[in-house]
């Protein structure tokens, strides 16, 4: 059986909006993109290189997450995410976006995205895509979270589980780095 895997920067009140870059997602006026970078450290990326080595599955993005990674994944150099993004199979859910689409492995899911994502039957690792990840939980069909829980608080933005009904998680691993971030793993119980 297959399984999605949630991967995604919260705040510690719950925010997932902008934390890459100031200008990544200023929808309804947020101004406090770019949050994320202030707790690198060695264990996160240490944590998170051995996640990516150990889930092989294809990347599913949301139409803005997917334009942002294209935007600046393939053209880096000497960064080991590169190569792994770049060869990567994506599926990219949009209601805009026309094939071909530009990043290498990348194929559009258009329509009934909950359909497409059921058909596609295999382990699929959905990073950031805020607004694909809520269709996904409305519809029961996240199995696992990796979230990474940074020591700020925003006091508002778009929130991971604003709204969601999910029942149970169960804690399967954490790792506290040494900057403050909780990387934990649940997965539904």
């Amino acid at each position: 059986m297959s399984k999605i895997i949630a991967v995604e920067h919260l705040t510690l009140d719950g925010v997932m909006q902008s934390p890459s870059g100031a200008d990544e997602d200023t929808r309804d006026g947020f101004r406090h993109g770019g949050w994320v970078h202030r707790h690198d450290d060695p264990v996160q990326a240490r944590v998170m290189g051995e996640h990516m080595a150990t889930h092989h599955g294809a990347l599913l993005l949301g139409r803005r997450t997917y334009e942002q990674f294209y935007g600046f994944w393939p053209h880096q150099t000497g960064n080991p995410y590169t190569e792994v993004l770049n060869k990567t199979e994506k599926f990219v859910a949009s209601r805009t976006l026309t094939e071909p689409l530009p990043w290498e492995n990348s194929t559009l899911l258009s329509g009934d995205v909950v359909a497409a994502v059921r058909e596609l039957r295999q382990d699929l690792v959905v990073l950031g895509s805020g607004d694909l990840l809520q269709t996904l939980m409305r519809n029961d069909l996240v199995d696992e979270y990796l979230l990474l829980i940074h020591p700020i608080v925003v006091g508002g933005g778009r929130r991971l589980f604003d709204g969601a009904d999910l029942g149970e998680l169960r804690l399967a691993d954490s790792v506290t780095t040494p900057t403050g971030v909780v990387i934990a793993t649940y997965q539904r119980g």
